[in-house]
């Protein structure tokens, strides 16, 4: 895929009906001759809208007209260049939770959650949020997480977590203000509510922070893995984390968390993680696969806003 097509697949795929700002600027670069070219300077993997959105919001420009967006870019990309190198697209969307619940509620309890990619950690605290799937509320906590779920006989309770632990390359700290404004730049401009959420569920992990390790999630996953609870189930997940890294690596990742003890929860898109037999997506919005051990259970939203289940 160019890096043009990649930029409109990116305004077709996530950002229609989600995020209009982020549609037209995502078509807008897509046939701007400039910035490709400045794109096609950085490594394959340094190259994604999100990052450039981002790392532009976090440094102040603007990005709600292509037009200025084009020219301050053009103006500023030496700090732009240095920030998408050493950055990453580490979206903490704590709403993901509401998509991993079904499963996690359903495994054997207690549970010890081990995130690979874990960014600042909001996804471990499932067991703190509140839930909506429809009318049918799950939990107490705050914020409430809402999923339209299709298919899918909610669970009755939220998970029994006795540990919660994360593996990351540069994992954030939700106590440090420059972490925070990071994750804040990360979240598209329309969406108020997911700033409000981001405050809450960084207060939770901020009372109670989980354990968080610099390693690769090759490397370091057996050693950390190890360190969990042996009287709880061990589930290894991971979310929008796959298409980071490179194939030869994700598919070592694949073999090493299959021989883990306990279970493997993902939600990556089927182009990163392939499937046999996966049921055609009931529309272009669904483009994550949740699967338990490898075997495809749902469609998925990004964010965790809706999900189509079919295991």
């Amino acid at each position: 895929m160019t890096i043009s097509e990649q930029y409109v697949d990116f305004a077709v795929r996530e950002a229609r009906g989600v995020s209009p700002t982020y549609e037209r600027l995502s078509q807008a670069v897509a046939h701007d001759e400039d910035l490709l070219a400045l794109l096609d300077g950085l490594p394959p993997a340094k190259r994604q809208p999100n990052l450039l959105f981002g790392v532009v919001r976090w440094l102040g420009g603007p990005v709600d007209d292509p037009v200025t967006f084009h020219d301050y870019v053009l103006t500023h990309w030496p700090a732009i260049e240095a920030q998408m190198l050493t950055r990453a697209t580490q979206t903490n969307e704590a709403g993901r939770c509401a998509v991993l619940l079904p499963l996690l509620a359903a495994l054997p309890q207690p549970v010890a959650l081990l995130e690979v990619g874990a960014s600042a950690g909001l996804c471990l605290y499932p067991d703190r949020y509140g839930y909506r799937y429809g009318d049918h509320q799950v939990g107490s906590g705050e914020p409430i997480l809402d999923c339209a779920a299709d298919g899918l006989v909610p669970p009755a309770r939220v998970p029994q977590v006795v540990w919660r632990a994360g593996l990351d390359l540069n994992p954030l700290d939700v106590t440090d203000p420059d972490d925070v404004s990071w994750l804040d730049a990360l979240i598209w401009p329309e969406h108020a509510h997911r700033r409000v959420r981001l405050r809450a569920a960084a207060a939770i992990a901020a009372a109670d922070p989980p354990l968080l390790v610099r390693g690769d999630l090759v490397d370091d996953l057996p050693a950390l893995a190890a360190r969990a609870p042996a009287d709880a189930t061990l589930v290894v997940f991971h979310t929008s984390v796959l298409y980071q890294v490179p194939p030869p690596r994700r598919e070592a990742f694949v073999r090493l968390v299959r021989e883990l003890p306990g279970h493997w929860v993902a939600a990556e898109g089927p182009e990163v993680l392939r499937y046999d037999a996966l049921p055609a997506p009931p529309n272009d919005a669904l483009h994550n696969v949740l699967a338990l051990d490898g075997k495809p259970l749902a469609w998925a939203r990004g964010h965790g806003q809706a999900m189509t289940w079919f295991g």
